[in-house]
């Protein structure tokens, strides 16, 4: 017997006998290998994991025992907000962030934004969503980051509430500090950035411009780099 070093999804979890997906069945008899006896942890991206015994290694229903749930973890205070890019960026942003204690990613449609105006960009949610749970088992995390659907800058600014923080060349980095370690988004641009008229209304927000330095970021760069500055201020603030 032994102890499988990876997560697997179970969207709702309860004691007892049950039967994993096809796609978790496969990826723990063939990737895995596993065997009758051997131990895996489940998570149902809700803050909670299982402590699971494997009874049955069929790659379409694979059929474990679950012995033990644990509490459930504080949800994450953190939210994305980036602009939508011209090139499926979006993917390669979530393959990445949603690596980190990250509650949801916003889908924005700025001035600057490129993609269809009049799509729901239901293809490309998929296809971040899949990238997102692929993360939530790889990292260990216990909660699954959302991916939202898109949503223009006023309306969102007008629904959000908590800390507003904005990349930007011109931000004051010493005032991270200052900020309560509570529900906060990071909003990053597009191709080219937020518009002037865009920084104008973000100001009147209230919102913290955050600066990640001289040199030009990818707009697939940016939401990483500065996803790990605030978090690494938030978490010093904890501790």
């Amino acid at each position: 017997m032994r102890s499988i070093d990876s997560n697997f999804y179970l969207e709702t979890l309860s004691l007892g006998e049950v039967f994993l997906s096809p796609e978790e069945s496969s990826h723990i008899a063939k990737s895995f290998r596993a065997h009758t006896g051997d131990f895996l942890t489940l998570c149902d991206g809700k803050g909670r994991f299982a402590s699971a015994e494997v009874l049955d290694t069929n790659p379409k229903a694979c059929k474990v025992l679950i012995k033990s749930i644990s509490e459930q973890e504080p949800e994450p205070q953190i939210h994305l907000a980036i602009g939508c890019l011209s090139d499926g960026g979006e993917e390669e942003i979530t393959f990445h962030a949603a690596q980190l204690p990250l509650a949801a990613i916003h889908l924005l449609r700025t001035e600057r934004s490129l993609e269809p105006k009049n799509s729901d960009l239901g293809k490309l949610r998929r296809r971040m969503e899949a990238k997102s749970l692929v993360a939530l088992k790889q990292s260990r995390k216990s909660w699954l980051t959302e991916i939202k659907p898109p949503i223009h800058l006023n309306e969102f600014l007008e629904t959000f509430k908590g800390n507003l923080i904005v990349c930007n060349q011109n931000g004051q980095n010493s005032q991270l500090s200052t900020l309560n370690p509570q529900l906060s988004t990071l909003l990053t641009g597009p191709e080219g950035g937020f518009s002037p008229t865009e920084l104008e209304i973000l100001k009147t927000k209230g919102a913290f411009f955050l600066s990640l330095g001289n040199t030009r970021l990818r707009a697939v760069t940016a939401p990483i780099i500065a996803l790990g500055k605030v978090i690494s201020s938030y978490s010093a603030k904890i501790a």
